[in-house]
């Protein structure tokens, strides 16, 4: 008779079998694919050399002689900086932040992710990276910002919401597996270029987890990202490379295990700028304690200098590196091929740039995020079969612009050929870059409709010194004026008298107080830079085979006036929708179509919302117009009884909707109790408090066109 113990003994015997059988198939027990991750990853570390240890925080990071290939870090902000090759290149990222459409973040991501594995495996490449530096989960919480172009916007729902798209998009959906891997950067609130190597974004707690950080925390917990690049500014006096904010809250309680860097240069800058280490030493030693495990920057000579005076020991090494070694098995490198559900991308014949599928993409795209911001008398859309002569006027008119951290396109279409594309020889397009003034307003003046293409040029070869505009701004600059600057505005002025046919085009990394243009020229388009597919998006628009529907993820203020010094990060001073003082340009959300929608019958499936529930909001929508046309249904909410200060209103949530004529859809959005929380900094935690919220939903923030209200029990 076999007994439990007879049985118990018999598993034990064949576990122990399999395993050493196991342990045979392979020289360390890391490269076993079966067992569990932090146990791999323990092995490795136990088998480096101190050497070895050291030489893994830099941006190379690999182990040659255990057989771990260096991993590398690359840009890809809206396309692949993959060491100058051609990769698909979509619109800036302040241009998909304006398509506020979550499938088109989650398809920029997934190609991204995908080419970065084609180049890092082709056997013709075997370069690259697998280490994706995006996205910029930065708040745009000032129109000055020099890098606006790189983050998504200034609401942090929105942000937030984008980021998860483009980061699952990245990552893939393999449980196991990562395509790629994506480093959140810069934490945190990082949003000033002038002094940012030593200067200090303060603010109070609160503004930390209900603002600032919530597009990182979203990113990480609902996101799966795992990685991030600390800001070079401090935040409350303490450089973000060494805040204990890393440990306390992104490690402990947002999971972050991977990857994290520090910016380039920003040790020194901890010793000569801000003063807050006395010497590299203890700036190596603050940041490897902090959590660092890459640098960017030389760092060998002050980290082997921390570990010769005891700052710093060898366990600090071995506790940070095991995220470089985390990151590596999650993009499958540890294990082999055939357990790697991304290993054969690369064996394709085609690059994946070369193909349909990926201009289609990027088409698409660059349609999404163009904003129709006027069309008085229905100017748009233009009819081509009536035209005979079209003038595109203006600097941004036969250029696609390349930015600071976008990819090298394979082809670019500038406005210019778009137009000529739409209309082959059924018309008459002439340009005028408009230096020659006169020269413009003639062809304006013989033309049936002029096109004027204006806007900032973020092209990288304009370096800073050579900026003679001070309405221009990247990286590094900040700009100091928002209106339209070297003549443009005045260019638009003298076509527009020529030709009351003039459509004007904004091209910009930023939001314009483009105010004369606002209330004198009959149609405004606004798109962001660097689109390969720029000029043939912008003619579907214009044209009427695409229907506009972007909005803007800004408020767009009319003067300088109306907005708080650059250095007040306290946004509850009158900075973004939530707090904007005064009548705004344009507000936030908003953006026109060439059709029309009504709103009825707005919902909730409960008056009395649990603070564990979640509430679902309902509204229907119908197409009043005569063309199809896509609607961006946006639910902003307002606390009636809160005990604590609020914003006036609040994003929590949107949808992008197509309709054809006279369509009729119930839109529903979620409304999570949760979502209502504020941080209560006595407790340390989020709390849901008894409440009244009133919802209204409508096409921005500032067209409520119904509303409800909810009690939170």
């Amino acid at each position: 008779m076999i007994t439990r113990p007879h049985l118990l003994l018999a598993f034990g015997l064949l576990l122990a079998f399999a395993s050493a059988r196991a342990s045979a198939e392979y020289q360390y027990p890391f490269q076993n694919p079966d067992l569990p991750l932090e146990e791999r990853v323990n092995n490795i570390v136990s088998l480096m050399t101190l050497d070895e240890k050291v030489a893994l925080l830099s941006q190379r990071p690999g182990v040659p002689r255990l057989g771990i290939r260096s991993m590398m870090q690359v840009e890809g902000l809206h396309g692949l900086r993959a060491g100058g090759g051609p990769t698909t290149t979509y619109p800036q990222s302040i241009g998909l932040g304006e398509t506020w459409d979550t499938g088109i973040l989650n398809q920029v991501g997934a190609t991204e992710g995908y080419e970065a594995r084609y180049i890092f495996q082709n056997t013709n490449y075997h370069r690259g990276a697998l280490v994706i530096r995006a996205p910029n989960a930065d708040m745009g919480r000032d129109i000055r910002w020099g890098r606006n172009e790189e983050c998504f916007g200034e609401d942090p729902f929105l942000n937030g919401t984008l980021t998860v798209a483009f980061i699952k998009g990245l990552q893939g959906d393999d449980p196991k597996h990562w395509q790629a891997a994506a480093l959140l950067k810069h934490f945190l609130a990082n949003s000033n270029e002038k002094g940012r190597a030593g200067s200090s974004s303060d603010f109070d707690e609160r503004l930390f987890y209900e603002y600032y950080s919530v597009p990182f925390r979203m990113g990480w917990v609902e996101g799966g990202a795992r990685c991030f690049m600390a800001a070079y500014n401090a935040w409350n006096k303490i450089p973000m490379t060494v805040h204990p904010i890393i440990q306390d809250v992104v490690v402990k309680d947002w999971g972050v295990d991977g990857v994290i860097c520090k910016d380039a240069g920003s040790m020194g800058n901890m010793i000569r700028v801000h003063h807050y280490y006395a010497d590299l030493a203890h700036g190596a030693a603050g940041a490897i304690k902090a959590g660092i495990n890459q640098f960017l920057d030389r760092y060998e000579a002050p980290t082997r200098d921390a570990l010769n005076q005891n700052l710093l020991a060898e366990a600090d090494l071995d506790k940070v590196i095991k995220g470089t070694f985390r990151v590596w098995a999650r993009l499958g490198f540890l294990d082999p091929p055939e357990r790697n559900p991304y290993a054969r991308i690369g064996t394709e014949t085609a690059a994946p740039w070369t193909t349909q599928k990926s201009k289609d993409s990027v088409r698409l795209a660059t349609q999404k995020s163009i904003v129709l911001l006027k069309n008085a008398g229905h100017l748009l859309p233009l009819n081509q079969t009536t035209l005979k002569s079209v003038a595109v006027i203006g600097p941004r008119g036969d250029e696609v612009v390349r930015d600071w951290y976008g990819s090298t396109p394979p082809y670019t279409v500038t406005p210019l050929a778009g137009i000529k594309n739409k209309l082959g020889a059924a018309a008459n397009v002439q340009y005028a870059s408009g230096q020659d003034v006169a020269a413009a307003v003639a062809l304006a003046k013989s033309s049936d409709v002029a096109i004027v293409c204006v806007g900032n040029s973020p092209n990288p070869d304009n370096k800073w010194m050579k900026v003679n505009d001070n309405s221009e701004g990247r990286e590094g600059l900040d700009r100091q004026n928002i209106t339209l600057g070297s003549g443009q505005e005045d260019l638009v002025k003298e076509v527009f008298a020529a030709n009351p046919k003039t459509v004007v085009v904004l091209i910009s990394s930023f939001p314009y107080a483009i105010n004369w243009a606002e209330k004198n020229i009959p149609a405004i388009l606004h798109l962001a830079h660097s689109s390969q597919e720029e000029g043939n998006a912008l003619a579907d628009a214009l044209f009427g085979d695409y229907n506009p529907a972007g909005r803007v993820c800004q408020t767009w203020p009319r003067s300088l006036d109306q907005i708080p010094a650059m250095m007040d990060y306290d946004i509850r001073h009158g900075r973004t929708y939530m707090y904007f003082k005064g009548e705004p340009l344009y507000p936030f959300g908003y953006g026109l179509s060439y059709t029309t929608f009504k709103y009825s019958n707005l919902k909730t499936n409960t008056k009395r919302l649990a603070k564990d529930g979640t509430a679902t909001v309902s509204v229907k929508v119908q197409n009043s117009g005569k063309v199809a046309g896509e609607e961006v249904v946006q639910l902003y909410l307002k606390h009636l009884q809160s005990k604590v200060e609020r914003p006036v209103k609040e994003l929590r949530g949107f949808r992008r909707v197509a309709f054809q004529p006279g369509e009729t859809k119930t839109v529903e959005l979620p409304l999570p109790a949760k979502s209502l929380a504020y941080w209560d900094t006595g407790r340390q935690a989020f709390v849901v408090e008894p409440d009244m919220v009133e919802i209204s939903v409508g096409g921005s923030s500032a067209d409520e066109k119904l509303k409800t209200r909810v009690r939170v029990q």
